[in-house]
């Protein structure tokens, strides 16, 4: 209950955090100013706004189907968080050291499309059972290109372990001790003619050490806007059609619900981003020669500096992701549905196969 607790309260602040900066990003975009009443230059609008949710009064429909209603946003919510249970935070802090932690994370976050569904027929209403019809067929789509971007990376990295891939994208750890050449044969670097055991930092990311990595990634991360609900793939929410999409009905309490499980959902993503693809909680910055930037800045494995050091940069790449998906929203005009459907069932799901497929191939090439 205490780390659940924890786990809440984080992800609220980081929420909380999220919306003020996609408030004055937005802004910025747009040539305004943004929040900036409330607190010096707006800074505690997120707050002010919390609390008007949390005292608004909580209206179920008189025609809605009350026990849908009130548990879709627990489920959707639920759905999201659990996830977070197996995303390693540092080189020793991990909510859940599962083996298959990868395969779990795809099946929990899956859940919420009930919710959605739920959400959207207990409303009894046109808009809302649209909205969840859209975002339904939506998440569903792109999880397949997604699913396959994450097994290119599985079959390469030989694990579900996502705190066993996150130390794979580090320096050479003491056990591969004498193994230098089966580990670059490994990472795809040996025929380049490249060393990056000790190196560290962004040379032994998974985009760097095998390159076709990166196409992967943007797949992974264009795909999770999609399953985010985020623009330019927010049809289920198109304001000028649908209103608000499938929470039009929902007011106070579960509507901050919902709020806050869209969000934590923006959040998992970039931290699933990272962790499979940009170096987990592992410095960027390199060893070179003497001058030993990545041992400085990784910490004592263990100890309170590997803690920090390694959580600081698990954050800091979230974030640039997470200040790309809000660029992304205020920069691009809203797909069309037969456009949306056409990106991801001939164009990503052809590519990620073909992935996979060269994913395969170098395995049965290095054994």
């Amino acid at each position: 209950m205490i780390a659940l607790t924890l786990c809440i309260a984080f992800l609220l602040l980081i929420v909380i955090v999220v919306t003020y900066a996609e408030r004055k990003v937005a802004a910025f975009i747009q040539d305004r100013l943004g929040p900036t009443e409330a607190g010096p230059h707006g800074i505690l609008q997120s707050l002010m706004d919390v609390a008007k949710l949390l005292q608004k009064e909580d209206i179920i429909p008189a025609a809605a189907d009350k026990k849908l209603f009130a548990y879709a946003p627990i489920l959707i919510f639920a759905a999201v968080l659990a996830g977070f249970a197996v995303i390693p935070v540092t080189p020793s802090v991990i909510p859940s050291g599962a083996y298959i932690g990868i395969f779990y994370l795809l099946a929990i976050v899956s859940l919420d499309v009930i919710g959605l569904i739920m959400a959207g027929w207990g409303s009894n209403n046109k808009y809302a059972v649209l909205g969840a019809m859209r975002s339904v067929g939506q998440i569903v789509s792109y999880e397949i290109p997604a699913g396959l971007a994450v097994l290119s990376v599985v079959m390469i990295c030989q694990t579900l372990d996502l705190q066993e891939i996150s130390f794979q994208q580090g320096i050479l750890m003491p056990q591969f001790a004498g193994l230098e050449k089966e580990v670059n044969y490994l990472f795809g670097l040996k025929a380049l003619g490249i060393n990056v055991t000790n190196v560290g930092g962004f040379t032994t990311w998974n985009i760097v050490r095998m390159p076709f990595l990166t196409i992967a990634f943007i797949i992974y991360f264009i795909s999770s806007l999609a399953e985010c609900n985020r623009a330019p793939f927010d049809i289920p929410e198109a304001e000028s059609e649908l209103v608000a999409g499938f929470h039009v009905e929902y007011s106070g309490f579960r509507f901050a619900a919902l709020f806050l499980a869209e969000y934590s959902m923006m959040v998992l993503v970039c931290l699933v981003s990272v962790v499979l693809f940009l170096g987990s909680w592992n410095t960027p910055l390199p060893n070179i020669g003497s001058v030993r930037l990545a041992d400085w800045t990784t910490g004592t494995l263990g100890a309170w500096s590997g803690n920090l050091w390694g959580a600081f940069w698990l954050l800091s790449k979230a974030s640039v992701l997470l200040y790309t998906q809000i660029w992304i929203r205020w920069t691009y005009p809203r797909l069309r549905v037969d456009q949306l459907m056409h990106l991801c069932w001939k164009i990503f799901i052809p590519i990620t196969l073909g992935l996979v497929l060269l994913a395969g191939l170098w395995r049965l090439w290095m054994i």
